[in-house]
Formats: C-alpha cells, sequence, structure tokens
C-alpha cells in the first residue's frame, strides 16, 4: 500500500494592491513566505507513526492547476491551511474521482467537519496522533471509518513518534521545524493555533527535541530550525533545560513566544548562547484601547503594555532581533492605530515588523463573535483567511479605510530606507550594550582586584 501526504502551499493575499506592493517590497511578504515554504510538521509526524510496510512519499502543491492525479496512491492525506481549504477540496475531489481515498485532518477540518466530510472519505477531528495507528489500520484492512475523532484526552508529547524528515529535500527549504510545545496558558479571542484541537498546554521532553535536532542535522548539517510552537517559554522550567540542552549542537534558531520573557534575564542569557536568532513577539496594538479584551482569561495582553519598550530593548541588548507583530483593524482602533504603529516601530527600536489584519479563523471566540453580531462580510470566505485580507466590518473604521491604510503602512515599513533604518538602529544599540557589558565587567574584575 502507498499513501501520499500532500501538503498545500503558497498563501497570498487577495488583496491586489497588496499582491503588487509584495513585488516590490519583498519585506512585506517574507514572513509569510516562510511560513508558506515549511514544510507540514503534521504531515511529516504522522508519517512516523505510519508502519513501515505502507510506502510513504512527501509533496507539496503551489499551483493547483499544474495538479494531476496519480493512480500509485492507494489513498492521500492532505494538510492545508484555511486560506487554500477550498483548493485543497478542489485536489480531495479530482483524486476521489479517479479512485484514490482522501483523509483530511487540521485546525480548518477540526472547526468545520461537516463541510470537510463533503470532500473526504474519512476526516479526523482533533490532534491526529492518537487516531493515526487506527487510521492506517482500517484503512489497510479495507474497514475506513468516516470519522476519527480524537479529541477528549490531550496527546501525551512524551510518546511523540520521530518525524520523517528524511522524506524532504533540505535543498527546498532554508530552515526545518521542530515542536517543544503544544498550547498556551493564554487564550486570546483570534489565536488560529493548536489551542484549537486541543487546549491543554503540554511539553516535549528535551531529549526528544534534541533527537529531532539531531535527525535534521544528519541530512542537514548546519540547520536553522524554527520551533512550531504557540508559545515556547511559557513553561520557563522546561525552556531553560531545552536551551541548556541545545548550546553544543551549534545551531540558529526561530521562535515564537510573550513577552515575559524580557523578565528573566537568565533566560535571555541562555536564548542567546544557545543560538537564538529572532523571536517573534506578538505585540498587537501600541494602544491600550486595542488590546483590552484579545485575552480573554485575565486580560493579560493589555496588562503589557507599559512594558513594551523596555523589554524590546533588553532582548534586543542580547543579540536576539525581535519580529515585532501587530494587527490592524482591532475593536477599539480606528485610523489612529496606524500611524501609532509607525511611530512605535521607531521609538522601539524593532528589528523586523510584522503586520496583519485582524482575521476571523473559523473555530475561533472571534468569529463566533462577529458571526453573532452580524459582522462578517461573507461566512464561508475562508479564501480571506491570509492575515492581510479583510473579512469583517471595523468597528471604528470602514473596511475600504482598513484595505487602504494598511497598504500605505505595509508600504511605509517596508520600504528599503526603512528596512534599513531598522537594522541600523539594532546594530548600533547592540553595540552598545556590549561595550556597557565588557565595561561593567572591567569595574567587576578592577573591584575584585582591589
Amino acid at each position: 500500500m502507498k499513501i501520499g501526504l500532500l501538503a498545500m502551499s503558497g498563501v497570498r493575499a487577495h488583496n491586489p494592491a497588496l499582491t503588487r506592493l509584495g513585488l516590490t517590497l519583498p519585506g512585506f511578504v517574507e514572513r509569510n513566505k516562510i511560513i508558506a515554504s515549511l514544510p507540514s510538521l503534521g504531515l511529516l509526524t504522522l508519517a512516523g507513526l505510519t508502519p513501515r510496510e505502507i510506502d510513504v512519499e512527501y509533496l507539496e502543491l503551489s499551483d493547483i492547476e499544474a495538479f494531476e492525479p496519480r493512480s500509485d496512491f492507494d489513498a492521500v492525506a492532505i494538510s492545508s491551511f484555511t486560506a487554500q481549504i477550498k483548493e485543497a477540496y478542489q485536489v480531495a475531489d479530482r483524486l476521489r474521482a479517479n479512485g484514490t481515498k482522501v483523509l483530511l485532518g487540521g485546525l480548518h477540518v477540526t472547526a468545520m467537519p461537516e463541510e470537510a466530510a463533503g470532500h473526504a472519505d474519512s476526516i479526523v477531528i482533533g490532534e491526529g496522533e492518537p487516531v493515526w495507528p487506527r487510521v492506517m489500520h482500517d484503512l489497510v484492512h479495507g474497514n475506513l471509518q468516516a470519522c476519527y475523532d480524537a479529541r477528549g484526552t490531550p496527546f501525551d508529547l512524551g510518546l511523540a513518534p520521530m518525524p520523517r524528515f528524511d522524506l524532504l529535500d533540505p535543498r527546498r527549504y532554508n530552515r526545518l521545524t521542530v515542536q517543544t510545545q503544544r498550547g498556551c496558558p493564554f487564550s486570546c479571542e483570534f489565536c488560529a493555533a493548536s489551542i484549537r484541537l486541543n487546549p491543554t498546554y503540554r511539553v516535549k521532553p528535551v531529549d526528544k527535541v534534541i533527537a529531532e535536532i539531531r535527525m535534521i542535522k544528519s541530512i542537514w548539517p548546519k540547520p536553522f530550525i524554527e520551533f512550531a510552537d504557540d508559545n515556547t517559554f511559557a513553561n520557563r522550567r522546561h525552556g531553560k533545560q531545552l536551551l541548556r540542552a541545545l548550546q553544543p549542537e551549534s545551531i540558529r534558531w526561530f521562535t515564537e513566544t510573550d513577552i515575559s520573557v524580557a523578565r528573566d534575564p537568565e533566560l535571555l542569557a541562555l536564548m542567546r548562547d544557545s543560538g537564538c536568532a529572532q523571536v517573534l513577539i506578538g505585540l498587537e496594538s501600541p494602544l491600550t484601547e486595542g488590546l483590552r479584551g484579545i485575552e480573554t482569561k485575565s486580560d493579560w495582553k493589555a496588562r503589557q503594555r507599559d512594558s513594551y519598550l523596555t523589554a524590546i530593548r533588553r532582548i534586543q541588548d542580547h543579540g536576539i532581533s525581535v519580529n515585532g507583530c501587530f494587527v490592524l483593524g482591532l475593536d477599539g482602533t480606528g485610523l489612529e492605530s496606524f500611524d501609532a504603529v509607525r511611530k512605535f516601530v521607531r521609538e522601539s527600536g524593532l528589528h523586523e515588523v510584522q503586520i496583519t489584519i485582524l482575521t476571523p479563523f473559523p473555530g475561533t471566540p472571534l468569529h463566533a463573535r462577529l458571526k453573532r453580531t452580524g459582522r462578517l462580510l461573507d461566512e464561508g470566505a475562508w479564501e480571506l483567511c491570509t492575515l492581510f485580507d479583510v473579512n469583517f466590518i471595523p468597528e471604528r473604521m470602514t473596511v475600504l479605510e482598513l484595505e487602504r491604510q494598511f497598504v500605505e503602512l505595509a508600504r511605509d515599513l517596508y520600504s528599503a530606507s526603512e528596512t534599513r533604518r531598522r537594522k541600523r538602529t539594532f546594530y548600533r544599540q547592540l553595540r552598545r550594550a556590549v561595550h556597557c557589558r565588557h565595561s561593567h565587567g572591567r569595574n567587576h574584575d578592577e573591584r575584585q582586584m582591589g
């Protein structure tokens, strides 16, 4: 038996002004391109759970027009972002018409199972690992079920299989992904990450993470690793154990975490010494009004605003660049939010910046609230879930104003001159920080000698 693992890739903005802007300002779409070009860690993980007597092939599809169903696959499992789910359904329909069984799972399928079931022989709801061995057994024995529901008991990451990195051609990627934890202790209204599969926060044993990195290194001697986590350092004890274990591995890495890492000097030093190149932090807005209510448990996000400038400086003083992520169109904010982001980016010294538009992904509390209040423009327009397109009625501006001002902000922030200015500012600040550390060290040594 042969199974194809098909990852949909190449998410693009639908707004033509943004598409044109991306052609002239590559910085605007850089992070989005990186995300779209990453291999599907979910599919590679399921491959690691697939019995070796089943032949497995990993494929990526960025151009649906070029897709031709192959007759050598008995079944194909498809992974897709919400923005490409309609294209994934087209691929699935063509495969099924060709006699190939189709398996669908992931975040979108979990949020919209009835919709997905219309395009698949079998769907997986929730995390894939708990049910995948049963899916494979049933498939081999001709007893594939229409639905496998993995909701309930969270998957123990101590049982996580080794992802099949050997299925990849590393020359196609500028970074590969490893997961160190799953979930997040916070609950942001717009978040469409792994907490929508299972809300329980869990960490992966450090020895398993290191084993995965060493497996990658066996096929790619000097890899750049992206930790595919929601919030890598939410558990500080686990994070520090991981960083100490990373130090001998001589890798460079990137991750996403929250602003509170800046309060822990030991953690920052360990991040620096273990090869951290950059952290992406969801700042969301420089305006407190925009932050209120985002984190639905304790309004944690709003309570962090006053620490933003100091935190960014502390992190970047360690040689770790911060990619600050902002969301435009948040409730409580109007046209003043665009200038506020411009001003904050300059004032903060951020090395990199990512701007997105508030996006009501299916399955999120945000989507439910906007649907309930009649603020969704098109309930089923999943192709607009790109983070760069508008599919809702903003609270304090028009749709057209949000679209136009977003394009102008992108043009300003990602211009060649602004990009150079941010880099120069970062390296000036870093040189000053290094000089201060050295001066402090010399003064300390002199006092000790005295």
